[in-house]
């Protein structure tokens, strides 16, 4: 290999100190977070986990008239619950649950619609060094919002309720 120029040696140079800077900085490969979908690798861990999201907004549909969607907001949607994961360790990051809604008026004199439209994230109370397969046997079946946590006395359920 030839090196052409200063440049291309300082370069050279440089790409063997990042791997050092990243050892010093704490910013190891242990600290490597994913999200879920790419983690997961069995069929059934796989299916485990696209049961899970379904069966939270569907238990969110059942109750979000009753509970969540009584007030300003009559229509909120969940838009996507995602986790991030420690690729080496399996251990939960964070759970973030992402709703949407809105509300709508119209002016009588003109038909003009206003919209106010709202987002939240909703952080899930996951004990620190959760498992990811922990995380998917805890909330296995058909009503993962209200299963306990994983070495926790709570559930997704109630977390929403400091958050929407």
């Amino acid at each position: 290999m030839t090196l052409s120029s200063p440049f291309s040696i300082a370069a050279l140079s440089l790409s063997f100190l990042a791997p050092l800077s990243a050892l010093a900085s704490g910013n190891t490969v242990a600290n490597a977070y994913v999200d879920v979908s790419a983690y997961l690798t069995s069929e059934e861990d796989i299916e485990a986990w696209y049961q899970l999201s379904s069966s939270l907004k569907q238990n969110f549909d059942d109750i979000c008239g009753d509970t969540f969607c009584e007030g300003e907001y009559s229509n909120i949607e969940s838009l996507r619950f995602r986790c991030s994961v420690n690729a080496l360790t399996g251990r939960m990051g964070q759970c973030v649950w992402v709703f949407a809604a809105s509300n709508e008026e119209v002016d009588p004199a003109t038909g003009a619609v206003t919209v106010d439209a709202q987002t939240w994230a909703c952080q899930v109370p996951l004990a620190p060094r959760t498992t990811m397969q922990q995380l998917l046997t805890a909330l296995a079946g058909t009503s993962p919002l209200y299963a306990t946590l994983p070495r926790t006395q709570t559930t997704i359920y109630e977390g929403l309720g400091n958050c929407l």
